[in-house]
């Protein structure tokens, strides 16, 4: 994609997760960007809106496909990095397959930025692979990223001039990589969801990031004797002229508008204290668990704070609403507790935290004894062990009656 064009820039992205509203109308700026600009992705393209589980997908690939050049996975949306066309976009260092070690994804692409052969690849942090649902990564495994990177460096260091990394490993992790790999010029940073976004130096190396969910990005250029990078907001550059998208990209807008209308679909009057405030999704896990424990009469419930999202609420929940907080698809599943953690609470909390943030309980604290939990099939699968069986009730449909009190419009 970049035959044509003289690249003096890198602009990149990160954590879109879907979010397409109002026509994503940062889209017109990164095909105007495309000129002179190499356009990145740092993951997590996929996943976290209705338009993700209303198209499947679709719609972002063929974003991806229509503007970026090169892109690393996320944890959201794993397998659509395998799909052929996606696989041809993606560099990743430091996934591998388990049992032979061979790269699951092209290590490097090389191309010229300023005059300057320019080296760029990514990682996944090991927090962030650990977290794909264990089904999608069967046979797969993260290298601790340094030891990815400096193998990298050492067998293409004559090749190139600049080293850029594409990261899903989060800022904090990222300023350690600097500090581990001092060849890499700029790291553009991913997955850590944070209002931190740089342009932060760590020795010779600029770390930054754009801002998450289609509103902001960063740029990196070279100058004269080195890497300078900014961030920006796409809200900054709009104008009040639709903008002009690419031939492969001239039906994207139709289908966000035509899921639009599905979104806006009512489903009930949100109860107080939900109804016309900002969500706040620990204390609707915590009402939500308290409500499963008793009125499916289960002992125990346990759920990740992360399997929410927050979002404004209005008077009324519409499909939109209950997918942008739910867009995961979770069922909700009876989970065996592991003999060890069966009369240690702590410890089965610690590890159940370490893997999917922070969690909600009911009730709290747990009791000891305890041989079943009440929690999401994801939890379930990948933290403990996949010993489940289903209540037949997904985790949309209980928000959806916590939100609304079980009443209809």
């Amino acid at each position: 994609m970049t035959a044509s064009r003289t690249i003096q820039r890198i602009l990149a992205t990160t954590d879109v997760h879907s979010a397409l509203g109002a026509g994503a109308s940062f889209l017109g700026h990164l095909h105007e960007a495309r000129s002179d600009s190499l356009l990145v992705d740092c993951g997590d393209f996929f996943e976290g809106t209705g338009y993700y589980r209303l198209g499947q997908g679709e719609l972002e690939r063929d974003i991806l496909l229509g503007l970026y050049d090169v892109i690393v996975p996320g944890n959201h949306g794993w397998a659509h990095y395998f799909e052929p066309a996606l696989h041809k976009r993606t560099v990743c260092a430091n996934a591998v397959d388990d049992s032979t070690g061979n790269p699951l994804f092209r290590r490097l692409h090389v191309v010229e930025i300023g005059g300057r052969r320019t080296a760029v690849t990514g990682v996944i942090g090991l927090q962030a692979f650990n977290s794909i649902p264990v089904a999608q990564r069967l046979g797969q495994r993260a290298v601790e990223p340094v030891k990815a990177l400096r193998e990298l460096m050492l067998a293409h260091h004559h090749e190139v001039e600049s080293w850029v990394l594409l990261s899903h490993s989060g800022f904090e992790e990222d300023l350690g990589l600097a500090e581990a790999c001092p060849f890499l010029d700029v790291i553009f940073s991913g997955h850590c969801h944070s209002d931190h976004t740089g342009p932060t130096h760590i020795g010779s190396t600029l770390i930054l990031k754009g801002r998450e969910l289609g509103i902001g990005y960063a740029v990196a250029t070279y100058t004269p004797d080195r890497w300078v990078g900014r961030t920006a907001l796409f809200s900054d550059t709009a104008n009040t002229t639709p903008s002009v998208l690419p031939p492969e990209l001239a039906s994207v807008r139709d289908r966000i508008a035509a899921f639009d209308a599905q979104l806006a679909e009512p489903l009930g009057r949100i109860a107080e204290p939900y109804r016309n405030e900002q969500l706040d999704r620990r204390a609707l896990a915590q009402n939500l668990a308290d409500r499963l424990r008793s009125g499916l009469g289960r002992d125990a419930v346990v759920l990740n704070e992360t399997a929410l999202r927050t979002t404004v609420l209005g008077e009324i929940l519409t499909t939109g609403d209950l997918l942008a907080i739910e867009p995961f698809a979770n069922s909700l599943v009876e989970a065996c507790i592991a003999p060890a953690h069966r009369h240690d609470t702590e410890a089965l909390l610690s590890h159940l935290t370490e893997r999917v943030g922070p969690l909600v309980t009911s009730p709290d604290p747990l009791p000891s004894g305890l041989t079943n939990v009440l929690t999401t099939d994801y939890l379930a699968n990948s933290c403990l062990g996949g010993r489940t069986r289903p209540v037949g009730l997904s985790l949309g449909s209980a928000i959806r009656s916590t939100l609304t009190n079980g009443d209809d419009q």
